[in-house]
């Protein structure tokens, strides 16, 4: 199977996975992956959070996901117990579909690892 067949059908697998589990079968966007895995990294899965907290959590999600592409490195937890990372490389000048074609393979690595799908 080409590469970019076995993604698709992999990121559909990912996609489909979580939105029965979280959006009642409703499918979730790539954005909506991404905080469910910042959630995850943090480990308080049953807080609710604000508006300023989602996007930190989408952070921590996109840090954790690109770490084993060497952008981004884990660093300390803080005091509340949220993940910092540096930045060991800038990320590279990428087109939207570019960056898309990256999150996906990224998430799809990441769930994976995790053994969420095989």
């Amino acid at each position: 199977m080409a590469r970019d067949e076995q993604l698709k059908e992999r990121w559909e697998q990912v996609q489909n996975k979580l939105s029965n589990q979280f959006a009642d079968g409703e499918i979730m966007e790539l954005d909506a992956i991404i905080y469910i895995i910042g959630v995850q990294e943090l480990g308080q899965i049953h807080r609710r959070f604000k508006k300023d907290h989602k996007l930190d959590l989408m952070h921590i999600a996109i840090c954790t996901l690109l770490e084993p592409y060497g952008y981004y490195e884990f660093d300390y937890y803080d005091e509340e117990g949220w993940p910092h990372f540096k930045i060991k490389e800038e990320l590279p000048t990428l087109k939207a579909g570019e960056q898309t074609v990256l999150m996906k393979e990224a998430i799809v690595n990441y769930f994976l690892e995790k053994e969420y799908i095989s």
